[in-house]
């Protein structure tokens, strides 16, 4: 299970939310990487006034972990990659790539490892980001 939780307070003891894949998809590409509702929309393969409920819906969810203490859990929803997908244990960076890769883009590291792959279909019990 990935996500966030309050710096330490044992998972045991909090409540969570959960984000979809699709929500902190939305998040990512808006936020992280700057692009317009439109274009992330386009990414997505999904409308753009779908992309901006995810976004809302992402943000509130961030809000109301921050403000009452309470971890994140980003798990579930539908979606096929066409791309590997990455993290990088050294910089925490999340790398997606059209070809299986062995190091960090950002710091080179050969220390990622796989969150998912072509032809991986993630369903409700998927789990990514962090």
């Amino acid at each position: 299970m990935e996500g966030y939780k309050p710096f330490g307070v044992p998972m045991r003891e909090l409540e969570s939310v959960v984000m979809s894949i699709e929500e902190y998809e939305a998040l990512r590409l808006a936020d992280y990487e700057n692009l317009t509702h439109e274009e992330a929309a386009v990414r997505m393969n999904i409308s753009r006034p779908t992309f901006t409920r995810l976004y809302d819906k992402a943000r509130k969810n961030v809000a109301k972990a921050f403000v009452e203490g309470k971890a994140i859990i980003i798990r579930g929803g539908t979606f096929i990659s066409g791309e590997y997908w990455y993290r990088c244990k050294n910089c925490h960076e999340t790398i997606v790539s059209d070809t299986p890769e062995e190091n960090c883009d950002k710091c080179n590291s050969p220390n990622i490892t796989k969150i998912s792959g072509k032809d991986d279909n993630a369903t409700d019990d998927s789990v990514t980001g962090k």
